[in-house]
Formats: structure tokens, sequence, C-alpha cells
């Protein structure tokens, strides 16, 4: 945890027991969609793919050299708002991350958590910047969808509603009858933080190693944890 000793583990204790919804970020606290199919070469596989289009110029070296397929989607989407450009890319990126689930890798204690928060009467959504589509097929894998249904909140083609904007928890809280007080938000990066904060709803951070931390941390993060298996005992304590 970014906070330490007693008052810091009681904080998170207190947000995590009196968090009537939770909100989680996808691709980080649920699992690592893209353990065994990199991003990067999806990435990679969108360059290729607007370059042969005749579009190289398109998108900035820096952002091809992100490796990132979120950075190119959202570049494009930039310069070409609701264009069928951008809704094409938006499905082949949508088909990639499907491709994913079958490799994904879960997040330690991920599972756990989710069901005995359920019990313990918390309502589950997920609010994620990845394809809803794919968001249900992992979940349908894993046999939580019932945690969650039929709050997934997801990527759509208008890619202004993306995160930072904190339209995905909006709509997450409105359908839920929630205030954004009585919510907590798990999520493991920047604008998860400041989608967070625009909707008004408390943040916790999942980060999986010190780069995550240092991010999270410096972007104005209170409290983030390593594991959430603190979270799991907590609950069950």
């Amino acid at each position: 945890m970014t906070a330490k000793g007693k008052d810091a583990t009681e904080e998170i204790t207190e947000m995590a027991r009196g968090a009537r919804v939770v909100l989680w970020d996808f691709d980080g606290p649920i699992c690592g969609l893209f353990a065994g199919h990199s991003a990067q070469v999806v990435a990679d596989g969108l360059v290729k793919w607007l370059e042969g289009r005749g579009l190289h110029g398109l998108v900035t070296e820096n952002e091809r050299d992100s490796l990132d397929p979120q950075v190119l989607l959202r570049a494009v989407g930039r310069r070409h708002p609701g264009s069928d450009l951008v809704a094409e890319l938006e499905e082949r990126l949508t088909k990639e991350e499907l491709r994913a689930t079958s490799t994904a890798m879960p997040t330690a204690f991920a599972d756990i958590l989710v069901q005995t928060w359920r019990a313990r009467g918390a309502r589950m959504a997920v609010t994620t910047d990845n394809s809803p589509r794919v968001v249900r097929a992992y979940l349908d894998d894993r046999g939580l969808t019932s945690c969650f249904a039929p709050h997934i909140y997801g990527r759509t083609r208008d890619l202004h509603h993306l995160k930072p904007d904190p339209h995905c928890l909006r709509r997450a809280l409105s359908a839920m009858g929630t205030a954004p007080g009585e919510a907590l938000m798990i999520g493991d990066s920047p604008t998860d933080l400041q989608a967070a904060e625009r909707a008004g709803v408390p943040f916790l951070g999942y980060a999986r190693n010190d780069e995550k931390t240092k991010l999270l941390t410096e972007a104005g993060a209170g409290h983030v944890v390593g594991s959430l298996q603190p979270l799991l005992m907590m609950l069950r304590n």
C-alpha cells in the first residue's frame, strides 16, 4: 500500500466494507488480458493495417512506438471521430481482444474477491475501455458473469467517452441507482483515477509492479495495493 500503517489499513477497510457498488476496471484488476497474446503484437498489426490502407502518417512516431493498441485507437479516433475508419479499427481491436481472452491471466485473488464481496451484499460492475464483448467472454469462461451481469460498461465507437471521461462509471451508477459516494472503483491506471475523480467515486489503485505504483501515486492516488489478498482478508475478517 502506498500509505503506511494502521490508519491506511483502516481507511481501505472502511472503503471496502462501505461500498454498496464496486466498479472494476477489467484489464489489470480482474485479469492480465494480453498475458499470452502480446499487446505489442496487436498494436503492430494495427499499424500495419493502417499502412496497408495508405494511412502511415495518420499516427505519429511516438504513438506507433507506444506499442499500445489503445493509444493507436484513441489517436485515430481524435483525427477521424465517428468515421467508418474508426469503426473498422475498433472492430479489429475487439477481435484481437477476444482472441486474447483464451490466454488471459486471472489476477491473483480477483475471482474469489469478487465472489466474496458479492456474497457480502455489494453489487459488482465492470467499467472499462475494453470491449464489453470481451469482458463477457472472459467472465463467462471464469464462471463470474452472474456476479456482474448485466452491469458491464465498456468501449463504444464513441471514443471520446473513453477514460478519463467518466462516461462508463456514470452509466453504471445510474443503472444501479447508486450515489457516487456509495461506490468504490478499483483501477490500475491514472486514467481510471481521473475518471473516478470526475465521477466523484472513491478510488483504490491496484498495481502489479513498481512502475504501475509510481504512475498511480504520481497521479495522486491515495491508496494503492500490490495484491488483492489484503482486501479479501479484510472482507473475510
